[in-house]
């Protein structure tokens, strides 16, 4: 059944995964229907910095400091992936900025890391989020991938149950949306999942730097407005701004740069769902007809073209890559 090229195939999600997923399948001649609650955009993928940086995210987030090799391999994929969908990319990199010991700090970190230590690093890219989740549908919709409003309930192959209780006939779900599915309820892989709450503010540019900026505690990254983020909240699915929690987001901006006007910004929440090793699920749940790619964390627009690729090769029964053993969605379960 899973290698059938006439499967009807829902994708739960529209965000960076669910997209990239859709559109790699559609291309592939297989028809897809992307059924989401929320409107276009209004996602964790949204609300995100657009970050394609595997060497900030190992310097910065500890649970990814074993995984640059394989962030960089999926970060390799974006020029191409980039070019076909006419997504701008900005290539201009990183600079770290802060005190002497904070910045004596970094430098032992990416000599660890095997990185020579540089005020600036070219390695680390970034898109603008909201821009390529719009050209990414603009392209999912060119290629024939349907666009459903709801949230999946439940699913048996030839029949995916939404909460609102319509029952739709697809013979296959891929599951990329994480918040709203941690419970294992449709798929037991995804107990592993815990939430984690980001928020960002966004101002207008102090200038036109292209280079993202990263401090202690906070980075400044450009684009149509000045993202200054993010806090990761572990534990928390709420979708309501908390001041509080953004607090020492806001001290370490000022800190970098003082002329900042804070008072005005907009505040951005998105919830993403984890796994231990921060790295995704990705390939079939023990429970039939349903592939996993949810998981992310940070990162999900960085591995969004390597997941499509890996879940296009499952459904087809071909080699998913090197990838496979790190992304399997069973790694978390007891012996």
């Amino acid at each position: 059944m899973h290698s059938e090229n006439d499967a009807e195939i829902a994708v739960a999600g529209a965000g960076a995964f669910g997209l990239a997923v859709a559109l790699r399948l559609a291309r592939a001649g297989r028809s897809v229907t992307i059924i989401d609650p929320a409107p276009p955009g209004d996602n964790a993928s949204g609300v995100a910095a657009g970050m394609l940086a595997p060497v900030s995210e190992a310097l910065f987030d500890p649970i990814s400091r074993d995984h640059l090799a394989l962030m960089r391999r999926a970060r390799d994929l974006w020029p191409d992936f980039a070019q076909n969908l006419r997504i701008p990319l900005s290539r201009a990199g990183v600079r770290f900025e802060g005190s002497d010991a904070w910045r004596a700090e970094v430098a032992k970190r990416l000599e660890q890391l095997g990185v020579a230590p540089a005020q600036t690093l070219d390695e680390d890219w970034r898109l603008e989020a909201r821009t390529a989740l719009a050209m990414l549908r603009a392209a999912a919709q060119e290629a024939g991938v349907a666009f459903k409003t709801g949230a999946v309930a439940a699913f048996e192959p030839g029949a995916l149950t939404l909460v609102d209780g319509r029952v739709e006939t697809f013979d296959l779900l891929v599951l990329a949306t994480g918040p709203g599915v941690r419970d294992g309820r449709i798929a037991p892989e995804t107990s592993a999942l815990a939430p984690i709450k980001g928020q960002l503010l966004r101002t207008p540019a102090l200038d036109d730097e292209a280079l993202v900026v990263r401090g202690e505690g906070v980075y400044l990254a450009p684009g149509e407005a000045l993202a200054i983020g993010a806090t990761m909240e572990a534990g928390r699915d709420d979708l309501a701004p908390d001041a509080s929690a953004t607090q020492a987001l806001r001290r370490a901006a000022l800190a970098l740069r003082p002329s900042l006007d804070l008072e005005g910004a907009t505040v951005e929440v998105g919830v993403r769902a984890t796994t231990p090793d921060g790295l995704p699920l990705v390939g079939w749940s023990r429970t039939p007809g349903i592939m996993l790619a949810v998981g992310a964390r940070r990162n999900g627009w960085l591995f969004a073209p390597l997941v499509a690729d890996m879940v296009a090769a499952y459904l087809t029964g071909d080699n998913p890559g090197p990838e496979a053993a790190a992304f399997d969605p069973r790694r978390f379960e007891k012996a």
